[in-house]
């Protein structure tokens, strides 16, 4: 069987850190081009995996037969980029937010339907070994009735991780539209609707920029979310976190509760209200720091996928619910009232 051929447009700190080398380790696949504005970071890249150098991706799109593109750009790039990856006849898989509008989300999943290819969204939330867990034991009816949760997501923001620093396009809002609503907090909203498996109906919300000087974006939200069961709960998003990350979700119901990411030792704990504990030993949830980079089973979903034609985890239509929920996030703290989704 012959290797599928892959692309990688931006090469920037998630190229660097989660894209290439998943590509990289994955036998079924051939690094062939690399596109990136400043030549200097492709150049780079390619010292360690290969592939030509483009700093134009339509110059690639046309130069290069690839089978899959990954698209790893600021967030105001990832609907044009990718919808040219798809006419073009690739498969593509475009890091989160998928797009800074419904509007742009809907374009996307059109071209890749027109054009019979696969889209898929890079939320690896859903492929963390104490979140599918979590959702196993909530569909066997664990912890009974769900009734209320809590998740986070803060850091001291992308400065740390992005290639960029302080001059990071994350901070602009021309480049970047969402802050760490659109870094973070979308994660978290696809994390929900995966482990609850039900859809949110209200959004209410106050997102703030009072943690950062001199950025143009968000960097503080506190979300509340009721599902169309009227589960409620609370979602963070926070580049206001400096001391530590938190990336934990508590979930509440009938018989008992489910800690997620919130012990250094076990990635699940289950507490039940006979007394029963159970407590989860499944590995470390990814992390931005340095040296604790592991696979996040992101892109060999999206090569099998491919491989086997299959529809993703996170396809668009996954992908654009997630985002709507971010948008009318930021639309109630403007407004000041609830949004109906």
């Amino acid at each position: 069987m012959s290797k599928l051929k892959a692309a990688i447009i931006g090469c920037g700190s998630i190229s660097k850190h989660r894209h290439l080398p998943e590509y990289a380790g994955n036998s079924e696949v051939e690094i062939v081009a690399l596109c990136d504005r400043v030549m200097s970071r492709a150049e780079a890249m390619q010292g360690v995996y290969g592939g030509r150098v483009y700093t134009d991706y339509e110059e690639l799109l046309s130069n290069e037969a690839v089978d899959l593109v990954s698209v790893c750009l600021p967030n105001y790039l990832h609907a044009p980029v990718s919808i040219a990856a798809l006419n073009s006849g690739a498969h593509v898989l475009c890091e989160k937010p998928m797009a800074t509008t419904t509007e742009e989300a809907e374009a996307m999943i059109e071209a890749a339907e027109k054009n019979g290819k696969q889209l898929m969204i890079a939320h690896n939330q859903r492929f963390v070994r104490s979140h599918q867990q979590a959702k196993e034991l909530i569909e066997q009816g664990a912890i009974g009735k769900v009734y209320s949760f809590k998740t986070i997501f803060g850091h001291g923001g992308p400065e740390g991780w992005s290639v960029d620093g302080k001059d990071s396009w994350f901070f602009k809002k021309d480049e970047a539209v969402l802050g760490a609503m659109g870094d973070l907090g979308v994660h978290k909203a696809d994390l929900l609707r995966y482990v609850l498996g039900e859809e949110f109906t209200h959004v209410s919300a106050m997102v703030e920029t009072n943690a950062k000087e001199a950025i143009t974006v968000d960097d503080n939200a506190i979300c509340l979310l009721k599902t169309e069961s009227g589960v409620i709960g609370t979602l963070t998003a926070s580049w206001a976190y400096r001391a530590n990350e938190d990336n934990s979700t508590i979930i509440y119901g009938e018989k008992g509760e489910l800690r997620l990411e919130d012990d250094p030792t076990y990635s699940l704990m289950a507490a039940y209200t006979d007394g029963s504990r159970v407590n989860y030993e499944l590995g470390k949830i990814q992390s931005n720091e340095e040296g604790k980079q592991t696979s996040t089973g992101v892109i060999d979903h999206f090569v099998e996928a491919v491989r086997t034609n299959t529809k993703p985890l996170i396809d668009g239509e996954e992908g654009k619910k997630s985002l709507n929920m971010i948008l009318a996030a930021i639309e109630s703290s403007e407004k000041g009232h609830t949004i109906q989704l």
